[in-house]
């Protein structure tokens, strides 16, 4: 009798052992955006979150937008020690910690997004996403994003129309081409900048597309300079992952996390392209003028770049030269 005890005890507890090792792993996916709400940013981890639970591989995604998990510059320390598992991360962000991605935001370095696409198979992406790989993060998905400029003041068109506004840059190379014309920086995550506008902080801001319109910068702004046929400002923002996290998951699992992120890039890269009419239509309702630069403000921009915020990632970021010229390269 008590032998048959013991046994039915063992078997509970091996049936609950089973049970436990049957439970989904549960991945936290963070990021800065607002949720809910169409941003594609925070729609592309979605789509992996639900892609990833249809392929039943044992696996889900918890997703934490509008910075709920981590603010936004904590989010590259903690994926790298494993603590955060997944991110929608603007790559520059993290060019603190790793110079070389402040390439990302390079001034003028991509023109559209058919130039962006062909950069994504380029030995400049090779190495950007290489460099992450040795800092214990992995590129799951591309994502690139145009964005422009708004001004409390005035509209930002050629490089003096910059002088003597307090402006939020969304990293150091832009922040050292706008200061070599005259602006005062003010460093923030795109998510502080509505407030920043709000209490006069700042002045104006550039940002991408979608952040102008998901943080509702249009309630602040009285002229918007949009890309148009002369986008000075593209982003690299990819879906990312903890490496460590990564290699800790079973072959299917990791195969479907790679499946999904794919229909998210596919997803985002058809989106991305739409950003610009929505957000001339958002300023525009909201009464915003609405500008764009002419390809002689471009030239006069990218004159100021070359011997600022080039200049500066050529000479005193290892390997920038080379890794700008690969960029280059990409016609």
């Amino acid at each position: 009798m008590k032998n048959a005890i013991r046994m039915a005890a063992l078997g509970a507890a091996l049936a609950a052992a089973g049970a436990v090792m049957a439970q989904d792993v549960t991945l936290r996916a963070s990021h800065q955006f607002p949720g809910g709400q169409g941003d594609p940013r925070d729609e592309m981890v979605q789509i992996i979150a639900r892609e990833v639970e249809a392929a039943k591989v044992g696996l889900k995604i918890q997703v934490f937008p509008g910075s709920s998990l981590y603010k936004a510059t904590e989010q590259w320390g903690a994926l790298t020690r494993g603590q955060l598992d997944m991110s929608a991360f603007p790559l520059d962000y993290a060019s603190g910690r790793v110079p070389q991605f402040s390439a990302t935001l390079m001034p003028g370095l991509v023109r559209n997004f058919d130039h962006a696409l062909r950069l994504n198979k380029s030995d400049f992406m090779k190495e950007i996403h290489a460099l992450t790989e040795k800092n214990g993060v992995i590129v799951i998905a591309d994502a690139w994003l145009a964005g422009g400029f708004a001004s409390k003041k005035h509209c930002i068109t050629s490089p003096d129309t910059i002088k003597g506004q307090v402006i939020r840059a969304a990293g150091p190379a832009f922040e050292q081409m706008l200061a070599a014309a005259g602006a005062s920086i003010a460093s923030m995550p795109s998510s502080e900048v509505y407030t920043g506008m709000q209490t006069g902080v700042l002045d104006a801001a550039n940002t991408s597309n979608d952040s102008f319109v998901s943080y509702r910068l249009y309630e602040q702004a009285k002229c918007l300079t949009a890309p148009g046929e002369n986008a000075l400002w593209f982003m690299y923002e990819p879906v990312v992952m903890s490496k460590r996290v990564y290699d800790k998951l079973k072959p299917e699992q990791q195969k479907a996390i790679m499946a999904a992120a794919k229909k998210a890039e596919d997803y985002f890269t058809a989106e991305a392209r739409k950003g610009e009419q929505k957000m001339i239509d958002a300023f525009t309702k909201a009464g915003v003028k609405v500008v764009s630069m002419s390809k002689a403000d471009f030239d006069a921009w990218m004159q100021v770049a070359k011997q600022s915020s080039y200049k500066n990632f050529a000479d005193k970021v290892k390997g920038g030269d080379e890794l700008l010229q690969k960029a280059l390269a990409v016609q």
